[in-house]
């Protein structure tokens, strides 16, 4: 499990620095995220209650970093795709991703996320993450906008990690 938190940390790193204001907006409400990637022994569920400002929460921060950590940065649209490319320098290793999105960003997306690390990072010298994204409609009771909820792991919200970030404290656990 912890290099399955590894991994996911390294997709929301690369990705968020890569994704600029123009990615679609996902439909507010209760998504399901899978995440599969090899050597994992199985998909990794969450589920994400969004709304509009807790969509796009991750990504001021992310374009700050960007502009301090990535030689590269770009996000081009091809037809249906979102085609995003980065180069980015994460602790001592230079981090190269190319993701590619497709969807309505309303019911579903999918996202095949290819990063290369040089020197390997966590022994890791390549990932390929496939993500698949599903609206299942508004959130559940008792969840608020920022709840990302990951079987075994609890709940966390993201509003809450991102109130400690700027400060450079660390993110609180989850609940």
């Amino acid at each position: 499990m912890r290099s399955a938190l590894v991994l996911f940390a390294l997709i929301c790193a690369t990705t968020t620095y890569a994704a600029p204001n123009s990615m679609p907006a996902r439909k507010p409400g209760l998504w399901e995220v899978k995440m599969q990637a090899p050597g994992m022994p199985q998909s990794m569920l969450s589920q994400h209650c969004i709304d509009e400002k807790t969509d796009h929460l991750l990504q001021p921060q992310g374009q700050t970093q960007a502009r301090q950590q990535c030689s590269k940065n770009s996000m081009n649209k091809e037809g249906d795709k979102i085609i995003i490319e980065s180069v980015c320098k994460i602790d001592n290793t230079t981090a190269t991703t190319k993701a590619i999105f497709s969807g309505d960003f309303t019911r579903s997306y999918h996202g095949e996320i290819d990063t290369s690390f040089s020197p390997p990072m966590h022994g890791m010298k390549s990932s390929h993450q496939t993500l698949e994204g599903k609206w299942l409609g508004a959130c559940k009771p008792g969840q608020k906008p920022g709840d990302v909820t990951m079987p075994g792991m609890g709940t966390m919200n993201l509003n809450d990690m991102m109130k400690n970030i700027p400060n450079g404290h660390q993110p609180r656990t989850p609940r």
